[in-house]
This record gives structure tokens, sequence and C-alpha cells, in this order.
């Protein structure tokens, strides 16, 4: 019998949505390059907003704490794997966060499983952003609560949903990325919160690409919610991550006390999982210190994301609406995609092709990240290169 996913992955290919890996060598002559088929290109698709990934302080700790602790944690943190690196990360992040808590995860995929699976369940109501990233989706798939999507940054949307199917549910969650990791545009957390509080609820805020780059001193955007939920603190639950603008690796959850009792008692993806190893524990630890230390890394990448989207406006694109390192250039074709991801890394630009199911199917992309690793002169020379393919009419 012939496998069903050969003839699947032929249409895939037919459509211009075919994924290839490429295995990419760090340029040891420039922070902010990659060596693709013996060619240096500029890395414009990498989620290190802080340029920390390959800061040197974080892979000295790294090593020294897998000398001292072992190169893995050896089992989940409930049976012997909550190791010291990782009790300390988890008192920092709590700090960092102004929470009573942070519990760390293997990833941010897996926190967010066990942050909506676990607060909600048959019975409870789920309001969801259409444009929530696939953990948020496959968690509240997983909660087996009634789940409704609403229109994208759309509060008022989720309002009317909350009034039309609340009745008859115990509890609801409001569910959101701060920020959106295809559009880099920011939730409407305040109108959320409002709803939120009304029909109170709790609201789980995603904050991927907002931890470390977004909100004062980098401690994302739900910080803008803070006060108004002031005599509700247990309504807001965050999920960061480590492993972009900190540089290192892993997801974490900060809250109340409470909360965090509750997801180690019930939050499968943590009860279930392997610890984090103790060198990314150690990184995570240096990347949240330099990221707290060296807000130049946060002023810069934002300073250079903006003045990408000032040349990009100059030059005839119309730009989507935000203030993050994320910038897309939509294109809709997948094909056209691909092939102006193609020429740009002729130019020499790593600048990935988004394309379905990661967006709509006619929303593909090239989503291009910026990096305090950067120059301005870097950012420029991407600019007039999409300008003159734009030109070109490609």
């Amino acid at each position: 019998m012939r496998p069903f996913w050969l003839d699947e992955l032929r249409q895939t290919r037919a459509q211009g949505n075919a994924r290839v890996r490429r295995c990419l060598r760090p340029d040891p002559a420039h922070p902010a390059r990659v060596i693709w088929k013996k060619k240096s290109l500029l890395l414009f698709a990498s989620n290190d907003y802080l340029g920390l990934a390959r800061d040197p302080r974080l892979a000295r700790l790294a090593s020294t704490a897998g000398r001292r602790e072992g190169s893995g944690s050896g089992a989940s943190p409930l049976v012997s794997g909550w190791l010291p690196s990782l009790r300390a990360l988890e008192k920092e992040l709590a700090s960092f966060e102004q929470a009573d808590r942070a519990l760390v995860f293997s990833s941010g995929f897996s926190a967010n499983l066990a942050a909506i699976a676990s607060l909600a369940g048959k019975g409870d109501l789920i309001l969801s952003d259409e444009l929530n990233h696939a953990s948020l989706i496959d968690g509240c798939r997983l909660s087996r609560a009634t789940v409704c999507v609403y229109r994208h940054g759309d509060a008022h949307h989720a309002g009317i949903l909350a009034r039309e199917h609340l009745p008859g549910h115990r509890r609801l969650l409001v569910v959101t990325d701060s920020v959106f990791s295809m559009d880099g545009d920011s939730a409407p957390l305040e109108a959320l919160a409002e709803l939120t509080l009304r029909h109170q609820g709790l609201l789980v805020v995603d904050e991927a690409h907002a931890t470390g780059v977004m909100g004062t001193d980098g401690r994302g955007l739900a910080q803008t919610v803070e006060g108004a939920l002031k005599d509700s603190p247990s309504s807001l639950v965050r999920v960061g991550t480590l492993s972009k603008a900190l540089g290192a690796q892993g997801g974490f959850i900060a809250g109340d006390k409470g909360l965090v009792r509750w997801l180690v008692n019930k939050g499968r993806s943590y009860l279930f999982s392997t610890a984090l190893a103790p060198a990314a524990a150690a990184a995570g630890r240096a990347g949240l210190k330099i990221a707290q230390t060296e807000p130049w890394r946060r002023e810069k990448v934002l300073r250079l994301a903006a003045l990408f989207r000032e040349k990009l406006a100059e030059t005839g694109f119309s730009i989507l609406p935000g203030t993050s390192p994320i910038v897309p250039v939509i294109l809709g074709d997948s094909r056209r995609a691909v092939a102006w991801s193609t020429a740009l890394a002729e130019k020499g630009f790593l600048v990935p092709a988004i394309r379905h199911p990661s967006v709509p199917r006619d929303g593909a992309r090239l989503r291009i990240t910026f990096s305090a690793a950067q120059e301005d002169a870097d950012v420029l020379d991407l600019a007039a290169g999409l300008g003159a393919l734009k030109q070109s009419g490609g």
C-alpha cells in the first residue's frame, strides 16, 4: 500500500508550501551572520532579539553548570530534576516578573499547554484570538473547554462572544499572545483585562516575543494591565520564554503562589517532562541578567525595527502596524514569497518565507526579525534589496 503522506507531500510541494531544513553554521567573524552553502549571510530570521544566543558569557556559565550538575537533569522536576541552577533561575524570573513565583518548563510550547489545559476544562469557556500561536491553540484543544475564536485584536468581538456563550459555563479564560509572532503587532491587553474582570475570569498572556525586549525594563506588555488587575492579581497568568530574547532555551509561567502550586500538581507537560538541563538554566540566568543590565540592547533592536519600517514605507510597501522587532512583508502567494526569499539569499540576506499553515493560505510573507547584533547599515541594505525586488516586479 502506498503511504498516504507521499501524495500529500507532492500536493504540498505543488502549492509551494513544502518545508526543508537548512543547516546553518554561525559565522565566527560576525554575530549577526550565518554560513549557508559556503556563503556568509546576514541573519534576519532569528528570534534572538537581544543578540545573546551567541554571547560567550552565556556559553561560559552554561559550561560551568554542565560540569557541576551534569549535562542533563535526568528526570522530571518532581522526581529528581529540580537542580540548583533551575531553582535559582525560577527565583530570578519571579523577581524579574515581579511575581510571587515562576515555574520553568522545557519549552514555551509546553508552558502554554500546561497553563491552558490545567486552568480550563469541560464546562469552561475560552476566548482565543484567531492569530494566537499554535501552542495556545493546542492548549485550548487539550483543555476540552468550549473555545470561541474572536477576530484578531478585537476585544469588542471577544466581549460579544462572552455575553453570548458564557451563560451555562463555569468560568472564563481569555487567551492571547502579547506580541503576535507572524504579524508583529500587539494585543489590546487593557481591553481584554477589563473584559476578564467584568466576567471574573482569567487572562492568559503569552509574552514569548515580548519577554526581555518589550515594555518597561523588558518585562513584556502584560505589565500594562497590572494596575487594572491590582485587586485581582491572580486573574493574570503570564507565560514567557528563555529561548528568544534571553538567548537560552525553555519557557516559564509567572504568577501567584497558588497558581504555581496548582501547575506543579496539574500541569501535565510539567509533570511528565524531563526538567530543563542545567546548562540551559544557567544560560537563561545569564541572559536574564544581561537583559536587565544592558538596556541598550533592547533600545537598539527596537530602533532598528523602527528604522526598517520607515524605509520600507518610503519605498512604497504597505506595513502592518507594530513596534516589535518582527516586521512582515506580506506577498500573498507562497511561490512569490519563496522566490523573494531566494533572491534575497543571493544578495546576502537570510530572510524566511512563511507560508500556510503558519499563516493563512493567501497570507504568505517574508518574516523579518531584528537583533541587537545587527547594525544600521545592515538594515538599510536589506530595505534597499527589498525595494529593488519590488521595483523589478518580482
